[in-house]
């Protein structure tokens, strides 16, 4: 099948809430050696801003998201192996330390970016949703991470970035590990405001960014 019909059934899949679809759209494009990083970028992660920005107008609801969700997930439980099988390099860029703030329970966008990081050469540690600054503070010590990158999806979570840059300088780790913002209501200008020293936008945005921060 051409990659922009299996681009489309991946998209499909995620709108109408198609488990079973979407886990389909996966194990083919997989077969048939699809580009999967295309594959979720213009079919699942598509689908699921396009879901994001329905829920914003009101309408579609909070279950509507989770259906959604658990959709586009069983594709890209198939997708994962395969993509960190591609991105396997013996010399790693450096410890990746990821999450949504406290206060935060979304994670979708997020695990999408930890996966493309991976395959990108970042040893990713995924800390998961609504995680404590001082949590997050200290598995980047702990990790002697190059970059963190945190996540938030309502603005009332957004002032946690604020916090966690400061808790950061505390510590002593700025100018030691990048620190990258992100998630749907955050911009350049937020970025900008509290210090964090990357803005990223999307999965392809964090992964062509933070790999010429730590690069460069």
């Amino acid at each position: 099948m051409a990659q922009a019909d299996l681009e489309q059934k991946a998209y499909d899949g995620v709108m109408k809430y198609d488990i079973k679809g979407c886990k389909a759209v996966a194990e083919q494009a997989v077969a048939e050696k699809a580009d999967l990083v295309a594959l979720i970028n213009n079919g699942y992660t598509k689908a699921i801003t396009q879901v994001g920005e329905l829920f914003a107008q009101k309408k579609i609801f909070l279950p509507h998201i989770m259906a959604a969700a658990n959709a586009m997930n069983a594709g890209i439980e198939v997708l994962t192996p395969e993509l960190e099988k591609s991105g396997a390099s013996a010399d790693s860029i450096g410890n990746f330390v990821i999450c949504t703030i406290e206060g935060d329970i979304h994670s979708i966008g997020k695990d999408i970016c930890a996966i493309m990081l991976k395959v990108a050469g970042f040893n990713v540690i995924n800390l998961g949703r609504d995680v404590k600054l001082d949590v997050i503070v200290q598995a980047c010590k702990d990790n002697n991470a190059v970059a963190m990158g945190s996540s938030a999806l309502m603005t009332s979570t957004m002032v946690g970035q604020k916090a966690l840059e400061e808790k950061m300088k505390a510590a002593g780790l700025k100018g030691k590990c990048l620190t990258n913002v992100g998630g749907a209501p955050v911009t350049q200008q937020w970025a900008d405001e509290i210090g964090a020293d990357v803005y990223s936008e999307n999965s392809n945005d964090i992964v062509t960014k933070m790999v010429a921060a730590v690069k460069g």
